[in-house]
């Protein structure tokens, strides 16, 4: 998977009809590209499964995020792209109820390693009943845990960089949604 394509955007998630390899156009001044965030919960236990980024990764390794993020590559939907990713990264073939959660969401980071992120991400929640079997080249490790633990997970963390810029600035966008699909 090192010969995947991003597609760069404008502000409204629009493509420009430029795209670029994957590993090579992420550096200290990365243009807006299309990417996903994808919150998996186990279907019977309604925990969260969260991800350590592998120790090899370029772009923000070692840190704990979401279940799975990933760019769709050109001609991809962003639904394929999460399927596609979630099966490389975890294992996982089967997601259930994969929802879009929040259409629009752009996020910059701060420098980390002389990397920095930028993306127009549509965060996505899906179910699943499978266990992962992480690829090592993209997960370090990963944990089942309840909704309010990684609430204070990233709470803890919010001035470090045990966990990802994204996830910490996510949780404020996206908790009510995801309360409310738990729930229901």
């Amino acid at each position: 998977m090192n010969d995947e394509q991003i597609i760069f955007v404008d502000k409204d998630g629009k493509p420009t009809g430029e795209t670029g390899p994957k590993l090579a156009s992420h550096t200290a001044d990365t243009k807006l590209h299309l990417a996903f965030s994808c919150y998996i919960f186990n279907s019977a236990t309604k925990q969260f499964l969260i991800t350590q980024r592998a120790h090899v990764k370029k772009v923000w390794p070692d840190v704990w995020t979401n279940s799975v993020c990933g760019h769709p590559m050109p001609g991809e939907a962003i639904e394929a792209a999460i399927h596609r990713r979630a099966q490389y990264e975890l294992g996982i073939i089967k997601l259930d109820n994969l929802t879009c959660v929040l259409p629009k969401y752009v996020y910059k980071t701060p420098p980390y390693k002389g990397i920095i992120e930028h993306e127009f991400c549509p965060i996505y929640v899906a179910f699943t009943d499978q266990e992962p079997k992480p690829n090592g080249q993209e997960v370090e490790a990963y944990r089942w845990i309840s909704w309010s633990e990684y609430r204070e997970l990233l709470e803890a963390d919010s001035g470090g960089d045990a966990t990802s810029y994204w996830a910490k600035d996510q949780i404020p966008r996206v908790t009510a949604k995801v309360e409310s699909l738990l729930a229901g």
